[in-house]
């Protein structure tokens, strides 16, 4: 488990732009079943996290189509709601950081970490970008 005083910047990175925090097993699983779209960030203290998945998420924001809800959730620290989130994540398995897309509830567009490792966060935007055109 990482400290607090480690975790809290990287969530306020996400917060601070419109991303919801979930803590609970039970706040993931309402998010995610919630009609519309639902944009769910496994955020993480890891280089790749900081470089490409926070900035490209922030960034997928800047799109005229969006998910109606972005939400975050974080790897080795929110240990319980990052477990539930992963169990709607299969087939895919446990990757941090990875950014889910989610449409009634049903997985439809998923990042893992070697999606986001390596490239930059204005290629994680642009593929967010294409799938909240095809989805949201």
């Amino acid at each position: 488990m990482y400290p607090a005083e480690i975790v809290l910047p990287m969530k306020e990175q996400l917060t601070s732009n419109g991303f919801e925090d979930l803590t609970t097993p039970e706040q993931v699983e309402t998010a995610i079943n919630q009609p519309g779209t639902t944009l769910v960030m496994v955020n993480s203290v890891c280089g790749c996290a900081a470089g490409a998945a926070r900035p490209g998420a922030i960034l997928s924001l800047d799109n005229d189509k969006v998910p109606a809800h972005v939400t975050t959730v974080f790897a080795g620290f929110d240990k319980d709601a990052v477990a539930k989130a992963r169990e709607f994540f299969a087939p895919f398995p446990p990757s941090s950081p990875a950014i889910a897309l989610f449409k009634d509830g049903e997985l439809v567009h998923m990042l893992e970490r070697h999606h986001i490792e390596g490239h930059s966060a204005q290629a994680i935007a642009e593929n967010l970008k294409s799938a909240y055109n095809e989805f949201a």
